[in-house]
């Protein structure tokens, strides 16, 4: 069986550290372990609860719900702006909240900062609203100590490569069907 796990990140800059932090996650998935980033961040519509029907819900929103639903555990890599979760990621999370497999479903929650002092605990507190099921074990903060790293630096790094492998499997021990 291959699990699917579908990466959020919550920075629209093309060369944002916590990008290069997905894109090694998903270079260094184990055998078995599939991730795909979530691209569309920029294009989803503003939320608005009149649109939150079925039959008025925006293609962008419907694609992102799609997706959410056929992943088998969601991926955030979030930086803090202004001590607060950014605008689009929030956004991108309010069009999520209508997805009926969204409940229950594994997340883990992945940094790449020097100073995230508020925007984790807003985040749990919004995907615990939505009733995600966060796995502790499978997060993990990689110390930013410069303005930017690379997937590659991330990658080569004994460090990051052995949190980021160490996640991914108890990621994958979470999205395992049955009792956790």
């Amino acid at each position: 069986m291959t699990f699917q796990i579908l990466t959020f990140c919550g920075s629209l800059r093309a060369a944002s550290s916590n990008r290069a932090l997905l894109r090694a996650v998903e270079r260094l998935a184990p055998e078995g372990i599939s991730v795909h980033a979530y691209e569309g961040i920029a294009s989803l519509p503003h939320f608005a609860p009149d649109l939150d029907h079925d039959a008025l819900l925006p293609p962008r929103a419907r694609e992102l719900r799609d997706q959410v639903a056929a992943a088998d555990g969601l991926v955030f890599a979030v930086p803090e702006y202004m001590h607060s979760l950014p605008g689009s990621f929030k956004n991108a999370l309010d069009w999520m909240v209508g997805c009926p497999r969204f409940p229950g479903k594994p997340v883990a929650l992945a940094h790449v900062s020097a100073r995230h002092a508020f925007a984790p605990a807003q985040l749990e507190e919004v995907l615990g609203t939505m009733a995600a099921r966060i796995v502790p074990e499978a997060g993990f903060n990689l110390g930013l100590t410069t303005n930017t790293l690379d997937m590659e630096t991330i990658c080569t790094h004994p460090g990051h490569r052995s949190a980021i492998t160490a996640a991914l499997e108890a990621f994958r021990t979470a999205m395992r069907p049955g009792p956790q």
